[in-house]
């Protein structure tokens, strides 16, 4: 029997102001097309961070009860690219929430966050 690996695509759309630290009025958008995974979930996260001068680092990162994984890309200010993609391979079954985080030298630009679900395979 094959193992079912399921992908998806997440877009989470962070768009922050020239360098200004996180406030009520910045967007922060998330999409996700499914929910529920299979593991091994393989999962394929694109970002968009509108690009500004202050942007030097994004964060990425799957938290679970029993696992977390995470990367970062270094941001080059307003001369980096709008789309970032992030791709998550063998994740085991467990509820996560998924963070982007946007951050400056010295602070959290922007933050965005959603949940997903991996199922174990077979109906364990």
């Amino acid at each position: 029997m094959k193992r079912l690996i399921v992908g998806t695509i997440l877009t989470l759309a962070l768009v922050t102001t020239a360098g200004v630290a996180s406030n009520a009025r910045e967007v922060v958008e998330i999409r996700l097309r499914g929910y529920f995974f299979s593991e091994p979930a393989t999962v394929q996260i694109t970002v968009a961070v509108e690009p500004a001068a202050g942007n030097r680092l994004l964060r990425i990162a799957a938290d679970g009860p029993s696992y977390y994984r995470a990367s970062e890309l270094t941001l080059e200010g307003d001369k980096d690219k709008r789309l970032h993609t992030i791709e998550f391979k063998n994740l085991p079954a467990g509820s996560y929430l998924l963070a982007a985080e946007v951050l400056s030298r010295d602070a959290v630009l922007g933050r965005a966050t959603q949940e997903l679900v991996v199922t174990s395979s077979g109906g364990r």
